[in-house]
């Protein structure tokens, strides 16, 4: 399957209840970034934040946070099984300030008075990213918050001292996400979407994970992607479950860098923020 300007990218991670903890697991990692750019974009108590792309529920909540019980946040995610998780998770964690609801963001009934509209990993999977940002400002106020995150893999990760494992690993997964037309550069394109959605022109910052040692984190959540895009892998006679050693590919992972003392630096995650005039 070749992405063609008009296709629309597959989800190549998956609906599966494993890439639902996978996104759980990632949501922590990415936890302290997300929440140093909603602060710095100036979210706080009392505001009513629209969560787009709200999956397992993990950025609403973090928003809910920061909102308080004056505050509100609606997540909208087009996976209507998702959402049942993110509600459960909700419930259980104490927030009275969330709801979700399903369906696409460019067709959905919504309010026209958001005080601030925010994704993480969300821009990447849509087809026409421009009108989607314009739909989304459209349910901004004026001088409400736009804050968004996003991927650039202009840059693979890689390792000092170099690790082929990891480099074969990241040619996986840059095939599947590539295969399906996901857009793995759009966080450097995201100031040419804010302004074409007529927001100010945003605040960016680029942040990368750098980790090595046997306990860092960052093997499992690679070693975890490579399983959610296994079937896209398979099907798209990438590179097959034999070929890949899925089960021991983690350990083989954190083996190959720990052993030479090495770090490896992850591709960037871009966070903008702007206003609406």
């Amino acid at each position: 399957m070749s992405k063609t300007p008009s296709s629309e990218p597959v989800y190549v991670l998956g609906r599966s209840h494993g890439e639902t903890a996978r996104l759980q697991a990632q949501a922590l990692l990415l936890e302290p970034l997300t929440e140093s750019l909603f602060r710095d974009a100036g979210i706080r108590s009392g505001m009513k934040v629209l969560d787009l792309g709200a999956g397992a529920g993990d950025v609403a909540m973090l928003a809910a946070r920061l909102v308080g019980p004056m505050g509100s946040v609606l997540g909208v995610d087009a996976n209507a099984a998702i959402l049942e998780t993110a509600r459960v998770k909700a419930h259980e964690a104490g927030y009275r300030n969330v709801s979700f609801q399903q369906g696409d963001i460019q067709q959905l009934d919504l309010d026209q008075d958001f005080d601030a509209i925010v994704g993480r990993y969300i821009m990447m999977y849509m087809p026409a990213p421009q009108a989607v940002m314009r739909a989304v400002a459209s349910h901004l106020r004026h001088g409400g918050i736009a804050a968004f995150q996003e991927c650039d893999w202009t840059q693979s990760p890689y390792a000092i001292p170099s690790s082929p494992l990891l480099d074969q690993v990241w040619k996986w997964i840059r095939a599947a996400f590539e295969e399906s037309g996901a857009d793995t550069k759009i966080g450097p394109k995201l100031r040419q979407l804010f302004l074409g959605a007529g927001l100010a022109d945003p605040q960016l910052h680029g942040d990368r994970w750098i980790g090595g040692g046997a306990n860092w984190g960052g093997y499992e959540h690679m070693a975890n992607l490579v399983r959610s895009v296994l079937p896209f892998l398979e099907a798209s006679r990438i590179a097959t479950a034999e070929q890949i050693g899925i089960d021991s590919l983690c350990d083989r992972l954190r083996q190959e860098i720990v052993r030479q003392n090495g770090v490896v630096i992850y591709h960037t995650l871009v966070r903008a923020w702007a206003h609406k005039p």
